[in-house]
């Protein structure tokens, strides 16, 4: 080889190097949906090494220890449609597990955990150390078989409530060299930032602080398993009391949920109700008997706000028709 060309060996090998050395494991939406819509972060993954825990915004997204990511649907019935979970990333099925039931923690039946706090899940290996794992899929619904080939966006299974979960979600744990890592922050860098430019993710799902899932209106105070379950809403008879209720995720300690309701005639009801404590997750509901004679008939509109530090965070609005009596 002469010395020219050997320079430009060496020269050619210099330029790819850099180009080599940005590539880096990235990371897909994992689950069909659209975050901060039908879909929201419930838990990132526990930046505070300590007892304590706070998210990589250094919000309290997260609980003590939590190694993964939490897309959560807002309620049991959004779970009807199929919520397709994806594989993130190109790789190998390494693991897999179905046939765990989909019974939420504390309900009756829920079958004893016993070291299956994931539920039914994929485990995907992927180049370079990496690892995925996808946990609470729907029973029945796995996909996929241990060594199979896997690329970005394939279908793993559904979202479910199988394993150790209180709410219907996808986990998603990511590790390197069997170290757990933070997509929102791979280097553990800190700084409090809700967005950065160093994440795994191809397009990152931006960081909501908080709000409101589902809001609707009942003929009287829906319970707690109702509002988990989407089945809060109901319809109002012109004799029967009108209840706005809102379903929300992330509350903190001095937030306020405003409650309106107006009617043909104009407003119904006003209700602030501010928040005592920080909740993962949590519901506020208010309502009026009917006047002397019943709710005129025509169309009501029920909007709901979360107020934070003075400023509106979040807000939905729902309809309501009242036929006449």
């Amino acid at each position: 080889m002469t010395r020219a060309i050997r320079l430009l060996a060496l020269l050619t090998a210099c330029a790819a190097a850099p180009a080599a050395a940005q590539e880096r494991f990235r990371l897909a939406l994992p689950i069909d949906c659209a975050p901060g819509q039908d879909c929201f972060v419930q838990n990132y993954f526990d930046a505070d090494p300590g007892p304590g825990m706070r998210d990589h915004a250094c919000g309290p997204l997260s609980y003590d220890g939590h190694r993964g990511t939490d897309f959560r649907v807002s309620t049991i019935a959004a779970l009807e449609r199929g919520i397709t979970v994806r594989a993130a990333a190109p790789g190998v099925v390494a693991a897999r597990r179905d046939g765990m039931p989909d019974i939420l923690q504390g309900w009756a039946g829920a079958p004893e955990i016993e070291g299956r706090d994931c539920g039914n899940g994929v485990v995907l290996r992927h180049e370079g150390g990496w690892e995925t794992q996808y946990c609470h899929l729907a029973e029945g619904s796995v996909a996929v078989r241990r060594g199979e080939r896997v690329e970005t966006g394939a279908a793993l299974g559904l979202v479910g409530l199988s394993g150790n979960t209180e709410f219907p979600h996808l986990h998603l744990s990511v590790r390197r060299d069997g170290v757990e890592i933070d997509p929102f922050d791979p280097e553990g860098s800190g700084g409090c930032e809700a967005a950065r430019a160093d994440t795994l993710w191809v397009e990152p799902p931006a960081y909501r602080a908080g709000a409101l899932m589902e809001a609707g209106f009942a003929p009287a105070l829906p319970d707690w398993p109702a509002i988990q379950s989407g089945t809060a809403a109901a319809e109002v008879a012109a004799d029967a009391p009108m209840v706005l209720w809102a379903y929300l995720f992330g509350a903190r300690k001095g937030d306020v949920v405003r409650l309106t309701v107006t009617g043909p005639g104009g407003r119904v009801f006003l209700r602030d109700m501010p928040l005592m404590r920080t909740l993962a997750q949590s519901f506020r509901a208010a309502g009026l008997e009917p006047p002397e004679g019943g709710w005129p008939a025509g169309d009501y509109a029920g909007e709901v706000t979360l107020w934070r530090d003075g400023a509106a965070l979040h807000a939905l609005e729902v309809p309501l028709r009242m036929a006449a009596r």
